[in-house]
């Protein structure tokens, strides 16, 4: 399928690896020119390089902290007016609520609430103008079925998914759409790290504990990068126009709830 976007311009945050690699991959595959946002230069520097063998789109690297002032006006000053943003940052560490304190709780939101929203308004509007805007918020299936050890992340972008449910209905009549997706059990390395933490406080080894996640899942599996990219892809499309507010699950069927 053409996805209607090839020449249009794309902002992935988080993109050196991982899933925020997977939507630049095929953001990139579909004809879009991305601006890779990440904050280590090596990886970043390695992801640019691998799609650059793969595609002729126009690539760029940005080594900045999306989660700060400064890294957010670094990225704009290269390309202030996207087609398309993917919010993307690394989720805060697992562990337990009563070992948090105030300063956890704001670093969460700033990276995983406060950050997507000062991203979408710096951008939207000019969105507005163009009649044409796709953004897509990486969060987790935790949203709809929090993980315990996950505290953090389930109470940051959950208060940022309230924020998109009213603000997407204000935009989608200018052909501007923003949706959520909710990835479950993908094989990354932050997958790989809330094993480790849930070793650490269980005591059951780390294979264990991930024999268990796939087992329990029904697919049998976990996800794979790729298939994640391509819905986000599909997501930033011009067939999605009439798609806006949506938290898209892609979780292998694990959350058990109708809606």
């Amino acid at each position: 399928m053409d996805l209607g976007i090839k020449g249009r311009q794309a902002i992935v945050c988080g993109a050196s690896t991982g899933l925020g690699l997977a939507c630049a991959r095929a953001l990139a595959e579909a004809g879009v020119d991305v601006v890779l946002v990440a904050r280590g230069a090596q990886r970043l520097e390695a992801a640019v390089s691998e799609l650059r063998k793969r595609t002729s789109a126009e690539l760029t690297g940005i080594a900045a902290d999306i989660t700060t002032v400064e890294g957010r006006a670094r990225v704009l000053s290269v390309l202030p007016d996207p087609d398309i943003l993917i919010t993307n940052a690394g989720g805060p560490p697992p562990g337990d609520f009563h070992e948090w304190n105030r300063e956890d709780w704001i670093r969460a939101l700033d990276a995983n609430m406060l950050t997507p929203i000062e991203l979408i308004k710096a951008t939207v509007d000019v969105m507005i103008e163009r009649n044409f805007g796709r953004i897509v918020n990486i969060t987790s299936s935790a949203v709809k079925a929090p993980i315990d050890i996950l505290g953090l992340s389930n109470g940051a972008r959950s208060g940022l998914t309230g924020f998109i449910a009213g603000l997407a209905r204000t935009v989608v009549q200018h052909n501007v759409t923003v949706n959520n997706l909710l990835p479950g059990p993908f094989d990354t390395d932050r997958l790989k790290a809330t094993f480790e933490a849930s070793s650490r406080m269980s005591g059951s080894s780390v294979e264990s504990i991930r024999e268990a996640w796939r087992a329990n899942n029904p697919a049998r599996r976990f996800g794979r990068p790729n298939e994640f990219g391509a819905t986000c892809a599909f997501l930033c499309s011009a067939h999605a126009g009439y798609m806006t507010g949506q938290n898209i699950l892609l979780d292998g069927g694990a959350y058990p709830g109708t809606f």
